[in-house]
């Protein structure tokens, strides 16, 4: 069956972003989008024609960064299980920044920062910020509906990740294997979901 033009769009966009991931994870920040578009099978005006420049490019690879690890926060039913949806979240959040060839495009735009600092600035916004701005926007439900009671929910948003995180985060931007297997992951983000809770019981 066909596919109609929605569907067709979204595969070339998904297409781009893989690329994307690929190329500039391998060359840097500084790969022509050609490469990109030969990556993803398509021209180089298609590319343009979704993404007007490499900073939005890039953008878009954090957007659709921060909706994977924030998916569990949207959860029919998390509003009403903080605890399972922090800890699911915890668990993407370690899959997606840790366990994926995504992290290596981080890498190369921590390199370039100092010679593209507008698109470094992009990222953060796009990125690490707005997934915290997500968990403290949650954080402030939860506390509104008497679950919890968190008064500065983006400082605890930021405890929350720093807690999953840790050394790990800087174990894959170094390029070194991890240190712990996936069940101990998954263990891991139970932990801090729970203590997490604990801490801000009402």
């Amino acid at each position: 069956m066909p596919r109609i033009a929605g569907q067709i769009d979204v595969a070339k966009t998904e297409a781009i972003l893989d690329a994307a991931v690929e190329v500039i994870g391998q060359r840097g920040l500084a790969a022509p989008m050609e490469a990109i578009a030969r990556r993803a099978g398509v021209s180089k005006q298609t590319v343009y024609n979704h993404y007007g420049s490499k900073a939005e490019l890039v953008k878009a690879l954090m957007a659709r960064r921060v909706a994977r690890i924030t998916a569990p926060l949207r959860e029919p039913g998390a509003v009403d299980n903080p605890r399972e949806a922090l800890e699911a979240f915890a668990r993407s959040m370690l899959e997606t920044v840790i366990t994926t060839n995504g992290y290596s495009v981080m890498r190369v735009i921590i390199q370039g920062a100092g010679e593209m600092p507008d698109v470094a600035n992009e990222v953060f916004e796009a990125g690490p910020r707005q997934t915290r701005r997500q968990l403290a926007a949650f954080l402030e439900t939860e506390t509104r509906l008497g679950r919890l009671a968190v008064d500065d929910p983006e400082q605890a948003a930021e405890f929350f990740a720093g807690m999953v995180l840790g050394h790990s985060q800087l174990r894959a931007l170094l390029r070194l294997p991890s240190d712990r297997t996936p069940e101990q992951f998954n263990a891991l983000a139970a932990a801090a979901a729970a203590r997490f809770m604990r801490a801000y019981a009402p």
